[in-house]
């Protein structure tokens, strides 16, 4: 069955959700110390999708994956860097599940108009520094013992990565909703559920 990527909805809450409980319950990979309800989870979709991209992979019923954009900051100044995150449910971890996800994700995003992608790490995760350093993702700096969770303080890693270069002046990015229905915009879903699809074809 052929996966496909495209814009989450507020109806994919619960199965998203489904993926990002167990991390927050197991793991430190997120520093929420409980899962969010699932109205909150609903909420957290409606308000990135007013902006930036959220994107899930599908195939057939099932969700793989995820991965979406946020502000990084909300200061006027810092509005063409976002800091973006990959989750994937763990049947598919390890099959190009992430790497489709930010493909897609990037070429979104540089459709509007945004220049830096950031990412933090909770030290250590090498499958996560791998994914993202094989993106191009440069290390920048670590914030040490920052976070307190499951009884122990964690680091946290940073990396960059340039989405396009930086304009001398730049025009804001542009929202997602004049974007969405656009033959760029579909180019760059079918870019990453192509790679996942072709890979899949092969293994």
């Amino acid at each position: 069955m052929n996966a496909k990527i495209r814009l989450a909805t507020e109806s994919d809450a619960s199965k998203l959700l489904e993926i990002y409980a167990p991390v927050v319950r197991e793991t430190a990979i997120s520093f929420e110390v409980e899962p969010p309800p699932l109205e909150e989870f609903r909420n957290r979709i409606r308000s990135t999708l007013h902006r930036m991209p959220w994107l899930v992979c599908a195939a057939g019923d099932d969700i793989l994956g995820y991965a979406y954009a946020t502000g990084f900051r909300a200061r006027e100044a810092y509005q063409w860097a976002v800091e973006v995150t990959v989750y994937v449910h763990p049947n598919h971890h390890r099959k190009g599940v992430g790497r489709a996800l930010y493909t897609s994700l990037f070429r979104c995003l540089q459709i509007q108009g945004y220049c830096r992608a950031i990412a933090a790490i909770t030290l250590p995760n090498t499958a996560s520094v791998a994914l993202h350093e094989a993106f191009g993702f440069e290390h920048i700096g670590v914030f040490e013992s920052v976070g307190y969770k499951r009884a122990k303080w964690h680091d946290t890693g940073w990396w960059q990565l340039e989405i396009r270069p930086a304009p001398s002046s730049p025009a804001a990015p542009t929202p997602l909703n004049e974007l969405s229905q656009t033959p760029e915009w579909k180019d760059a879903l079918e870019a990453g559920a192509a790679l996942l699809n072709n890979k899949m074809s092969l293994d």
